[in-house]
């Protein structure tokens, strides 16, 4: 949803800090690699029970992740590393703060909200995975109403606000279960449109085995021929040397 509505807007925005950065000698792997500090932080930190301290860090995290991609356009070096290493951390980071969060419950002893935890991880990642998995087969995997700018808002405002921290719990695993649905039903609509892959590539290696049979056939009769032409060529100069 935040891809689709307010991405553009947002890039404008940082657009002009990615500049300076750039310009300072920031790369966009350093911000990055950061980000995934103060996220794993603030995931220990909200597995000692201590909220605050884990809001404060997974909010000092997402300024790097926010800046890596308009230093990245800034600079002129977006790479497929790049990109791997930007998916790589988003990963760590929902593993780091959603695993912290379950441990937490764990200690205060609420068990069925240390599961939805988990679970609410399982979702996130399943998200991503699908986009990946799409994307491999040249189709769009975005949207949906929890993406990952999404997931952080939340997270943060529970963290901060202890008593929705339940509500956010809850409002995380609707929304994820929601957005995989979409997502699926999506993928699903892209690849029902256009030609299945795997047939067109077996069409187009079918053709390419039957080019070389033809090939080798044609090679196979010219190769019947030419002993013969080059024989009577051959005698047939003679003939002219003895003649003269």
């Amino acid at each position: 949803m935040f891809d689709g509505n307010f991405r553009a807007s947002v890039d404008r925005r940082t657009a002009p800090v990615g500049r300076a950065l750039s310009r300072a000698g920031v790369s966009p792997d350093l911000l990055t690699a950061i980000g995934i500090v103060f996220s794993v932080a603030a995931g220990v930190a909200i597995g000692f029970r201590d909220l605050y301290l884990g809001f404060g860090l997974l909010l000092m995290g997402s300024v790097p992740d926010l800046l890596d991609g308009p230093v990245a356009k800034a600079s002129q070096i977006s790479s497929s590393r790049g990109a791997f290493f930007d998916s790589f951390a988003d990963r760590v980071s929902d593993l780091a703060v959603l695993g912290g969060l379950a441990v937490y419950f764990l200690a205060v002893h609420d068990n069925g909200l240390a599961v939805a935890s988990f679970f609410a991880y399982g979702l996130a990642s399943l998200i991503s995975y699908q986009r990946a998995k799409a994307e491999s087969l040249g189709l769009s995997g975005k949207g949906g109403i929890m993406e990952r700018a999404e997931r952080v808002v939340l997270l943060l405002l529970g963290l901060l606000l202890h008593a929705i921290l339940v509500i956010v719990i809850g409002l995380l695993l609707f929304g994820s279960a929601v957005t995989v649905v979409q997502r699926f039903v999506n993928i699903w609509r892209q690849a029902s449109r256009r030609p299945d892959r795997v047939a067109a590539l077996a069409r187009i290696t079918n053709l390419r085995r039957v080019n070389r049979r033809r090939r080798v056939r044609s090679r196979a009769s010219l190769q019947r021929f030419l002993p013969q032409g080059r024989e009577g060529f051959t005698r047939r100069n003679t003939l002219g040397r003895k003649r003269a």
